[in-house]
């Protein structure tokens, strides 16, 4: 089969990275059409308001007919429109057409990746989407290809820019939570409705996609447990650096295989890291993640991980590789969910906690203390004092054991007279694990 002379490239989206995408395509395209063997074309950019001035885009590109772009037979689409609807409906709509897809989409692919992959694999075409997860780290291909070979055992990350910029100022500044975000705000890393990132929702969407790509198994959105930062407090930051460590939003996926069948529990939550792990050292909107591996050990993934031209790095990178496809006449690697694992709830992984109480200074209440640790299967690898007169604070740091055994702990603790307040727990990585 001979090679096409082009290949035309219809883009959904003329935002910030769709603008930069536009750009590179255009101010490369020699160097593009060397490295694919075929020229690529931009045909058209979809917007929803074709009025607004999209620097970096030319005018004659510009439609808010986004079906009509389609019906042009592209082959390429790079949507980058977010969101689920239409974004699910044009995706498949190409994708049935024979157009090979690339996407950021991470809550459509957290949501809707099997109906896609389906959809991808029926027309044998392909479906990429490096810039999902991580902007600019080359981290997705990585796993499905580089690894293919290992079994990975767990992943964790940062990776969401916003949360670590803003648990970054809290511990370099001693600033509260309301106070870092405004900062976040003002400086563009958080949208004016931050809920998504505080929340820890885009994490969860990231860490889905992880989890399938590394464990061969189908992870929505859904099957991700989630906790935001929103109610970090200062007196958790310092709390933390009293006992040697740093608060970070993981998105944490490991298999687990210590029940009566394997699983996979993948969860996101604010965690207390030592100093001494890598995460720790990954300050201000970076992203990292680091990989467990049978056979290749511990590696880690850094960089930034949003932003116009970082992101628009990793979808020019799948532009390039499907297109490189669509010349051979071949695909790349598809869905892999041969495993099919169950997730888990989080209750079935092990952690560590620091559990950070106020008690009646008297007479016996460390022992009560200890004593609820106890009853309830929970070993204390090291305990905190401090204060004087009526109460004293305790941060109290456990050994790893099952997320359920140390959630009634704390639930015990609450209920127990000498203990004033709960005020806080947090989970640990690297403490007795």
């Amino acid at each position: 089969m001979s090679p096409p002379e082009k290949l035309s490239v219809v883009v959904l989206g003329g935002g910030t990275v769709g603008a930069q995408v536009v750009r590179l395509l255009e101010e490369q395209s020699e160097d593009l059409a060397a490295r694919v063997g075929a020229p690529l074309e931009v045909t058209g950019v979809g917007v929803r308001d074709v009025t607004r001035d999209r620097p970096g885009i030319r005018q004659d590109l510009v439609t808010d007919d986004l079906a009509a772009l389609l019906d042009t037979g592209p082959d390429l689409l790079v949507e980058l429109m977010g969101g689920i609807e239409p974004a699910r409906e044009l995706i498949l709509r190409a994708l049935k057409g024979g157009a090979s897809v690339v996407t950021a989409n991470k809550e459509l692919l957290a949501t809707h990746g099997a109906e896609l992959h389906a959809a991808a694999r029926e027309a044998d075409v392909d479906l990429y989407y490096e810039a999902a997860v991580a902007g600019a780290i080359p981290l997705l291909r990585p796993l499905r290809e580089s690894l293919a070979g290992d079994r990975i055992r767990r992943v964790l990350g940062i990776v969401n820019g916003t949360t670590n910029y803003i648990l970054t100022q809290m511990a370099s500044t001693g600033a509260s939570f309301d106070d870092a975000l405004a900062e976040a705000q003002a400086l563009g890393y958080a949208e004016a409705d931050p809920t998504a990132d505080v929340g820890g929702f885009d994490a969860a969407a990231k860490v889905a996609i992880l989890a399938s790509l590394a464990f061969h198994t189908r992870v929505t959105l859904d099957d991700v447990d989630v906790a935001g930062i929103t109610s970090v407090t200062a007196d958790d930051v310092a709390a933390a650096d009293q006992m040697g460590y740093v608060i970070k939003l993981l998105g944490i996926a490991e298999l687990l295989e210590d029940g009566t069948a394997p699983g996979v529990s993948v969860r996101v939550h604010p965690t207390l890291v030592p100093r001494t792990h890598p995460l720790a050292g990954v300050r201000d909107a970076f992203n990292a993640v680091f990989i467990e591996a049978d056979a290749a050990g511990q590696v880690m993934f850094y960089g930034r991980g949003a932003g116009g031209t970082p992101t628009a790095s990793a979808v020019l990178g799948d532009i390039v590789s499907t297109a490189r496809n669509r010349v051979a006449g071949s695909t790349g690697p598809g869905e892999s969910s041969y495993a099919d694992l169950p997730v888990l709830p989080i209750g079935a992984a092990s952690t560590a906690y620091l559990v950070h109480l106020r008690v009646l200074d008297r007479l016996g209440v460390l022992a009560a203390v200890a004593g609820v640790f106890a009853e309830h299967g929970a070993s204390i690898r090291s305990m905190n004092q401090k204060g004087e007169g009526d109460e004293a604070e305790l941060l109290i740091l456990t050994h790893a054991a099952k997320e359920d055994d140390l959630a009634a702990t704390v639930t015990a603790l609450r209920d127990l007279p000498t203990v004033a307040e709960v005020i806080g727990f947090m989970r640990v990585i690297g403490a007795g694990q």
